[in-house]
């Protein structure tokens, strides 16, 4: 079965930089929309950043100007750069994709921003 995969993440002290990557462990045929989600313990898993087969993205607005997602269509990559993070940002970091039928989750990346 088919999953995404996810590289990146870790810890980084406020300020810095960190980039998030996901691709599929196999051939997916049409994905349309990609992105990035995030959770904390307790709380309810939220948006990060889309982008959809066209390259149209959208963003949270707590990461609007920080973070910037793109997209590698003929490799289905889907790339979170992360900069100015901040300690709020810490979470788990889930990668998304959708097609016309399913919906794929990966596994998760844990994001700490501490001193």
């Amino acid at each position: 079965q088919v999953q995404l995969v996810e590289s990146g993440g870790g810890l980084v002290q406020p300020g810095g930089s960190l980039s998030l990557s996901c691709a599929p462990s196999g051939i997916v045929y049409g994905i349309t929309t990609m992105g990035w989600y995030r959770q904390v313990p307790g709380k309810q898993r939220e948006l990060v950043a889309t982008v959809t087969y066209g390259g149209t993205t959208n963003y949270a607005a707590s990461v609007k100007g920080r973070f910037t997602i793109s997209r590698d269509n003929a490799k289905n990559r889907v790339t979170l750069q992360m900069s100015s993070l901040e300690p709020e940002d810490t979470a788990v970091y889930y990668c998304n994709a959708g097609t016309e039928y399913q919906n794929y989750w990966g596994q998760g990346t844990q994001v700490t921003v501490s001193s």
